[in-house]
């Protein structure tokens, strides 16, 4: 987290922030991004121990493949949330710093 942020977990296990920009929001998909994260580290784990074992090039390609579809859908949870909750709540407060913000990330992603 950067040093000008601030998080709180609240009681729903939403994750709330406090950003240098003038808004508060809540993240409600954290706990199920975390265990997302969690399940893409087993996968890496489990590709550098493929190439430790000197396994078939291709087969490692194709879980290669999977955890990039599998990051791609986390980005998507993580965007979803971002504009449902974020986004909504800085363009109530005419927040154009959030907005501008979530356009430099969509280029940084896609």
């Amino acid at each position: 987290m950067k040093n000008n942020e601030t998080q709180k977990i609240s009681e729903n296990n939403a994750a709330e922030h406090t950003h240098s920009h003038h808004h508060t929001h809540t993240h409600t998909e954290t706990k199920a991004v975390l265990n997302r994260m969690s399940r893409l580290i087993g996968h890496l784990e489990s590709i550098k121990k493929m190439i430790s074992d000197g396994r078939d090039c291709s087969e490692v390609l194709i879980q290669i493949s999977a955890v990039r579809s599998a990051l791609d859908g986390v980005s998507k949870v993580i965007l979803k949330d971002h504009i449902e909750h974020c986004i909504m709540d800085a363009v109530m407060e005419n927040d154009m710093e959030a907005i501008e913000q979530l356009n430099k990330a969509i280029d940084k992603l896609i």
